[in-house]
């Protein structure tokens, strides 16, 4: 549903997505394996009943280690750039795999398609402290909606992750549909993006 600039552009991308195939091929690592497939279509549970706030998310693959019978979380990377230490990713997927699975989770990798035949193990997220450090922002989001007020942490100039959300109110993008989640699909104009902004 559009997102490339020209015939160019989406050809360079076409190229890097069959890169990134052919490297699972050639080293299937986990999807060689048993997974273990969670039964809801998205993975939800109540982080919050007192507070009615729901945390919800898709895992890339959860491989399954018969061994210890638990689960290996793994999430599948095409960026060019490795995931910032302090993101929120691992805790979020560590909270909803636990509480939406009977299995124990011993391992977390990322693995960087575009990068590397192998995974990069991470160390498990402590899952009391990421249940309070996203409670707490999740509380942070539910109130600033219920006030309608929304301050950038970033300030007045706002950061990458509002300027695209910034230019659809402006009516700077263009409406391409509508996803699996009733939620409107936007093409941003690709101008004065750096390419990392993109991947």
């Amino acid at each position: 549903m559009g997102g490339f600039s020209s015939n160019e552009q989406e050809e360079k991308y076409r190229k890097r997505g069959e890169e990134m195939i052919q490297r699972v091929i050639k080293n299937p690592g986990p999807v060689a394996n048993l997974a273990v497939k969670i039964k809801q279509d998205l993975p939800h549970y109540y982080l919050s009943e007192a507070d009615n706030i729901i945390l919800c998310g898709k895992i890339d693959w959860l491989e399954y280690l018969p061994d210890s019978d638990s689960v290996h979380i793994i999430d599948f990377k095409t960026s060019q750039r490795e995931e910032s230490d302090d993101s929120l990713q691992l805790p979020i997927y560590h909270l909803l795999v636990t509480n939406t699975q009977q299995r124990e989770v011993s391992r977390a990798s990322y693995w960087y398609l575009a990068l590397n035949d192998e995974l990069s193990e991470k160390a498990l997220p402590d899952l009391n402290q990421a249940h309070e450090q996203v409670l707490q922002i999740a509380k942070r989001i539910k109130l600033q909606r219920q006030l309608n007020v929304f301050k950038c942490p970033e300030g007045e100039n706002g950061c990458k992750y509002c300027r695209s959300l910034e230019k659809v109110i402006r009516s700077e993008a263009e409406k391409v549909g509508v996803s699996q989640y009733n939620q409107d699909i936007y093409v941003v104009p690709w101008e004065g993006k750096k390419e990392s902004e993109i991947l």
